[in-house]
């Protein structure tokens, strides 16, 4: 359990945000100047607040009535940046060692070699950092910071740095720490497709407070439009469960109760969960259940709101079968001539194409990275 109530007022500044969560893995999530690397310095005691109180699990870390603010050696708490930080002239061994140097006095999570095999750097204990891939260095951050035998882990930005690829190659292994290890973490970024894949919470900011708390699909696509994306860009988040592979044609079918979910590429393992993000641009909708189209993603539903303006958009909100929600941007020509209203039963289709987790992660990080870092 984490319980954050903290007061920052710096200039014009004025940060001052409560939360609560007692899930193993957080995120912070807002646009640049939201205040989510001030409260990650705040958990890790590297920023005092002006006042509040700061609590994980049975113990305190800061407290300004009761006078405590433990140092940040004592709050057992791990750290991963944007930039690795690795120290040049020790390998690869040697770094991960000089985490286990802080935890001495204390239980570590996991031995040396079970963390290696977690993280899948054990190929790389005698290599120097300079040899690294950036997403090499990045797990072998993790594994330094998980040596340290964290009781939380913070992680600021850590994938900014780095391309697609990179970025692909070190989520798994991110997502991995607490199913596996058990060790729970808050994650900050402004990039919607990562905190999607990680969080089971996730907490919007916004000018240093919190606007919002709850699961990734409830809160983050209405975040995402208020944090400046626009309309144009509304996404929606859909959990689903890997239920096949298909080999032949290099396709991923996803199981959901409105209908099957189909994406290209190999895609994680059958029977486990899977976050899909969907932008409203590429949804398309009938009122019958399509016959003879080249859609692979037909899912059934109920429109819950039609939002229209002077503009020649609409924008069309969908109560999936089942779980979940989806948002459509059609045209308002579509939506008189299908007579479509709140209350009606319909089919959103999104081509396969659309779904490619490529193209997608980079429109959605990219116009992240755009607007500037926190």
């Amino acid at each position: 359990m984490i319980h954050f109530d903290t007061t920052l007022v710096r200039g014009d500044f004025r940060f001052e945000l409560q939360f609560e969560s007692d899930t193993g893995a957080l995120a912070l999530f807002g646009p640049s100047g939201a205040g989510k690397s001030t409260a990650l310095a705040m958990l890790a005691g590297l920023l005092q607040p002006d006042r509040g109180r700061i609590q994980i699990g049975d113990q305190v870390l800061f407290d300004s009535r009761a006078g405590i603010n433990l140092p940040p050696h004592r709050r057992q708490i791990g750290l991963v940046f944007q930039d690795a930080l690795l120290l040049p002239h020790l390998s690869v061994r040697q770094n991960l060692l000089y985490g286990r140097w802080f935890s001495r006095m204390r239980k570590p999570v996991a031995s040396l070699e079970a963390i290696c095999a977690l993280l899948g750097i054990g190929h790389l204990l005698e290599r120097q950092p300079g040899g690294l891939s950036g997403g090499e260095r990045q797990r072998v951050a993790i594994g330094r910071a998980l040596l340290s035998a964290p009781r939380l882990l913070l992680f600021d930005e850590p994938l900014a740095a780095l391309d697609y690829e990179r970025r692909m190659e070190v989520l798994p292994y991110i997502f991995r720490l607490h199913e596996q290890l058990g060790t729970p973490f808050v994650y900050v970024s402004h990039a919607i497709d990562e905190v999607a894949r990680l969080a089971d919470q996730v907490v919007v900011m916004e000018l240093g407070q919190c606007k919002a708390i709850g699961p990734p699909g409830e809160v983050l696509a209405p975040a995402w439009a208020a944090a400046g994306a626009g309309r144009m860009a509304a996404v929606s988040v859909i959990d689903a469960v890997v239920r096949s592979h298909d080999p032949r044609y290099g396709l991923t079918m996803l199981e959901h109760p409105a209908g099957p979910i189909c994406l290209p590429g190999r895609i994680g393992e059958v029977g486990r969960p899977h976050r899909v993000i969907v932008r409203a641009l590429d949804v398309g909708l009938a009122v019958q259940r399509p016959r003879d189209v080249s859609f692979r993603t037909v899912l059934r539903g109920t429109i819950s709101a039609v939002e229209r303006d002077d503009s020649p958009h609409c924008r069309v909100e969908i109560a999936l079968a089942g779980q979940g929600r989806l948002v459509a941007l059609v045209t308002r020509h579509s939506v008189d001539e299908l007579a479509l209203d709140a209350g009606d039963e319909i089919f959103a289709m999104v081509k396969a194409v659309a779904l490619d987790e490529r193209a997608l992660a980079m429109s959605v990080h990219g116009r992240s990275r755009n607007r500037g870092s926190n």
